[in-house]
């Protein structure tokens, strides 16, 4: 039975690696997928102060997730910092446990405090949950922005869901600096 699960975990990361490298995206393709991204968040009742506010804007445009029990996830991004793009990045994570669907969704961190900003940049790899506590903040059924919560050191942002999955978490997420 070990050896059956052991099996099990290699072939998902095997196919996980390969979707990995199929999904990833030009530069380009990221740079006008973060701009549509800011955009809608700006449209967004409070969105355009949030913004304003913030020390660093992360940005994935595309995060693809699907699951049948374990699962995985893959998106590619940019590091946004006074308007201006300084870094791309890929997000990723896997998962064992309740879980079924598959979807893609926008994701944006907001770093609202300068050291969390600074710890992330200066990181090899850094995970959510594990390196920084992230609060993830709700949109709306009008499309209104809970501000109150705007004042944590980061803040995220998940919207324009397609598809149908069970289980909507940031937790675990890995995000590490690519080469575009």
């Amino acid at each position: 039975m070990k050896k059956i699960l052991i099996m099990f975990v290699l072939g998902v990361f095997v196919i996980c690696t390969a979707a990995q490298q199929s999904i990833a995206v030009s530069k380009e393709s990221i740079d006008t997928g973060v701009e549509r991204s800011i955009e809608m968040l700006k449209s967004k009742p409070g969105g355009e102060a949030v913004l304003n506010k913030a020390q660093g804007v992360l940005v994935f445009p595309a995060v693809f997730r699907a699951g049948i029990g374990i699962g995985g996830e893959y998106g590619e991004g940019a590091l946004l910092i006074n308007n201006k793009t300084v870094d791309y990045y890929n997000t990723a994570s896997a998962s064992i446990g309740f879980q079924l669907g598959a979807q893609k969704k926008t994701e944006i961190l907001l770093f609202m405090d300068k050291k969390a900003l600074e710890n992330f940049q200066s990181s090899s790899g850094w995970e959510i949950g594990a390196d920084a506590a992230v609060t993830l903040i709700a949109i709306g059924a009008d499309g209104t922005i809970d501000t109150t919560q705007t004042n944590k050191p980061i803040v995220a942002f998940v919207f324009d869901q397609k598809g149908l999955m069970y289980n909507l978490s940031l937790e675990g997420a890995k995000i590490s600096k690519i080469t575009k």
